[in-house]
């Protein structure tokens, strides 16, 4: 285990007994005492709600059931005063005696998202169904008041399917297809035809080129559409959308979960998740969450293994004043899964499964490996200016960086391959600081919820690695010597092609979205950001030249108009959204590229019925693409900036609890991309790895409520997808099989333990990713967790 981990695990092994110390003061017996519950609108208790007692300055959060408690208050006439973000404060007379316990509860009077939040809504609500997020629109709104598609995956569905990667999350989300595991273990989805990367991280750039670790994952939100106005292009945003990952926050109590996974190919998994109050008023809270895992391939070769720790500390230091501050640390050693690009050459219409392709082989050995070290930290100060008005700074640094081996599977004949192998170190740095101001307030008797933003971002990365190729061989009758081992790969690296260089950019953008209510059931959303991006070119450390610097300015408009035709329950809802990339370089006139453009348009209709019971979406979109370079038709040595494309299609949702310990999650998406206007050999077709055109997720289980078996459940449900492209061409089309992958657990849940069985890909259906990486077979998983 690494030395500084070590240090880290020894470091909160200790801090426990010393937080639990600090926390055993002797209460003034000659005071009285205050005790009293903090509940939404709706009667949820509410946690972490900041409760103070002005006179004195002292302060406290609320607990998991909304409770709070002041002990040793000398006797006296107070002013309570009960505080959240986005709503106003509320001050109490309160007298206190000696001896004597005083209560005060208080309910919120209205709902408010911005303040909701903040804090933690604990309650009978069907955790399956939640669906607010501040996130989204950075703006208290309503799933039914927000004019943009999202799918969201909660924590209780995650712990559900026993998913312990973000691959296995992601099936729940319509159209996210087959995820796509990059060489070191980074993870992609499919995204209403475009790829997109789990890279924003509670609202913010939180980039990692390695394996992530869902062990503090609280949830993830994918959202879908292009999402430049808010979100820029820095996040791995793409036109089909974005994937946010919520972490774990500190809440007011002791507790946790140490839990242990094993299964199919040597699987070992041990996660831990430890909370607690750090001082005695409980304004300091800590959490940390850690896990380490091993597994080997189904293949022939193949493993990982890696290490996570997550510390997480709140303070509420005082009743208008917050911070959190969240850290990621990873590490990872692994063989790259198999990517495997087929010989082009000629003219053929042949599908992965009949190509005679090896399903259990990877071609490399063991010794071919890289290692990875992820570090990522986040800090957040919130600052309640008025009851109208919050301030949010936010900054957000990630590093990731690559050592070892990095390969793919290159076909030179329709037998035969070899191996494409990087050898080196690469990393990569990115810096984010935001500054938003959110306001919620009235011009005249219409409400207006907006919000004013700063956003600065900057990439710096760095290669020294060497690319060479490896022995060719048949795959078809790969024989007894097929596997390529460190050594040959090492004796061939004084003749490869080397890249050392430095590369870095900056993006500095100002951005505002407003939300005006013209009545109190229709809304209309005006966006927009203004971004300038300064690529400070590539620096070539073997020749000391820097080439390739450029400066592009985008705008991005976010347009979006509601109506809840039931109110909270039916809306409709209309969007036009915008996102960018910026694209380098100039045609054979010397015309300087401008940044390629995605507009979407997209209508649809939310539900949230039944008490939460049934909670849907159906929406149709339409996304055209603009500015795409393409092949000059009259020199081959140049590129022109007119080529576009086009992705529409229908996505749909529904979560239902129609009777208690029955919950269903199902998901449609279709997608219609081709492009439009395109190099001739392209021109028309689909593009390669946009994924299915159909795919469905489906998930049903069912949990007994009452009883002695009270607790007991088992769930079933799957993923299928249409045929799919890894190549597309006029002469070329290299299809992947559809497939239908079919997931089955049972599960016993206790307030102290958890216990559960999950069979993953149930009849060992056999399906591929975009990048022709073969998927497992039917994966056996058991896991016993302890609960504190």
């Amino acid at each position: 285990m690494p030395t500084l981990l070590r240090s880290l695990l020894l470091f909160v092994l200790l801090s426990f007994p010393l937080l639990t110390f600090a926390q055993t003061d002797d209460k003034t017996i000659n005071g009285g005492s205050l005790v009293g519950k903090v509940v939404s609108n709706t009667g949820q208790p509410l946690e972490l709600v900041s409760v103070t007692i002005v006179q004195l300055d002292k302060g406290t959060l609320t607990d998991n059931d909304g409770r709070y408690s002041f002990e040793g208050i000398p006797a006296g006439h107070y002013i309570l005063r009960i505080q959240l973000l986005g709503a106003a404060e509320k001050d109490f007379q309160i007298d206190i005696e000696a001896g004597k316990a005083a209560t005060l509860d208080y309910k919120l009077p209205k709902e408010n998202i911005q303040a909701l939040q903040e804090v933690r809504v604990v309650g009978n609500v069907n955790g399956l169904s939640k669906k607010e997020s501040y996130y989204i629109s950075r703006l208290p709104l309503k799933n039914l008041e927000n004019p943009q598609v999202y799918n969201i995956v909660p924590r209780e569905l995650i712990q559900q399917q026993m998913a312990v990667d973000l691959g296995s999350v992601s099936k729940n989300v319509p159209g996210a297809g087959i995820p796509m595991i990059a060489n070191q273990g980074r993870v992609t989805f499919r995204s209403r035809g475009f790829e997109t990367e789990p890279n924003a991280r509670n609202g913010v750039a939180g980039q990692a080129f390695s394996s992530i670790d869902n062990a503090n994952l609280e949830r993830i939100e994918a959202i879908k559409g292009p999402s430049a106005t808010l979100f820029g292009t820095n996040v791995s945003s793409s036109y089909g959308g974005l994937y946010n990952r919520v972490t774990k926050k500190p809440y007011n109590g002791f507790g946790g979960e140490v839990a242990y996974t094993g299964g199919s190919w040597n699987f070992n998994r041990l996660t831990v998740d430890v909370n607690t109050p750090v001082n005695k008023d409980k304004t300091m809270l800590f959490r940390v969450n850690g896990a380490t895992t091993f597994e080997q391939s189904f293949q022939d070769m193949g493993f990982t293994k890696s290490v996570s720790l997550a510390p997480s500390f709140s303070y509420q230091i005082n009743d208008r004043l917050s911070l959190l501050l969240d850290v990621e640390f990873g590490q990872a050693k692994g063989t790259s899964v198999v990517r495997f690009n087929p010989y082009t050459g000629g003219t053929k219409n042949i599908s992965i499964a009949n190509m005679g392709f090896p399903y259990n082989k990877m071609f490399l050995s063991n010794d071919i490996a890289y290692n990875t070290q992820m570090l990522n930290i986040f800090a957040q100060v919130n600052y309640k200016i008025s009851e109208h008005w919050t301030s949010q700074t936010i900054v957000s640094r990630a590093r990731s960086s690559i050592d070892g081996y990095i390969t793919a599977l290159n076909g030179r004949t329709d037998s035969t391959l070899r191996a494409n192998v990087m050898k080196g170190y690469t990393a990569f740095i990115a810096t984010d600081m935001q500054q938003n101001f959110i306001g919620d307030f009235k011009i005249g008797n219409f409400r207006n919820r907006l919000v004013l933003g700063l956003d600065y971002y900057n990439n710096a990365n760095s290669f020294d690695r060497i690319a060479v190729n490896g022995p060719t061989v048949n795959f078809i009758n790969p024989g007894s010597s097929y596997k390529v081992y460190s050594y040959k790969i090492d004796s061939l690296l004084p003749t490869g092609t080397p890249r050392t260089e430095n590369n870095g950019d900056n993006s500095y953008a100002a951005y505002f979205s407003d939300v005006f209510n013209f009545t109190d059931r229709l809304m209309a959303m005006v966006s927009l950001r203004v971004d300038h991006y300064r690529n400070q070119g590539v620096y070539n450390i073997a020749t000391g030249v820097t080439t390739g610097a450029y400066n592009q300015t985008s705008l991005s408009p976010k347009l979006g108009l509601v109506y809840e035709v039931l109110k909270d329950r039916v809306s409709l809802f209309g969007n036009y959204m915008n996102g960018f990339f910026n694209k380098a370089g100039s045609d054979a006139q010397g015309n300087s590229f401008k940044p390629e453009q995605g507009n979407q348009l997209e209508y649809g209709v939310k539900a949230d019925v039944w008490n939460h019971k049934l909670v849907g979406t159906l929406s149709v979109y339409d996304i055209q693409v603009k500015n795409v370079l393409r092949i000059d038709p009259n020199d081959v040595n140049y590129q022109i900036q007119d080529g576009t494309q086009r992705s529409k299609g229908v996505e749909a949702e529904i979560t239902a609890n129609p009777v208690a310990g029955l919950n269903i999650v199902a998901g449609y998406a279709y997608n219609d991309s081709k492009y439009t206007k395109a190099d001739s050999t392209v021109q028309g077709r689909r593009p390669a790895l946009s994924g299915p055109a159909n795919m469905w997720n489906f998930w049903a289980s069912y949990r007994l409520t009452k009883g002695k078996l009270n607790g007991l459940g088992i769930g079933f449900g799957g993923n299928a997808g249409s045929m799919s492209y890894q190549t597309n061409t006029q002469k070329v089309q290299i299809t992947i099989p559809s497939y239908l992958m079919l997931d089955a657990s049972i599960f016993y849940e206790r307030p102290k333990f958890r216990v559960g069985v999950k069979v993953d890909n149930l009849t060992s259906e056999q399906a591929w990713s975009v990048r022709l990486t073969p998927q497992p077979p039917a994966r056996f998983l058991g896991t016993f967790a302890l609960k504190f």
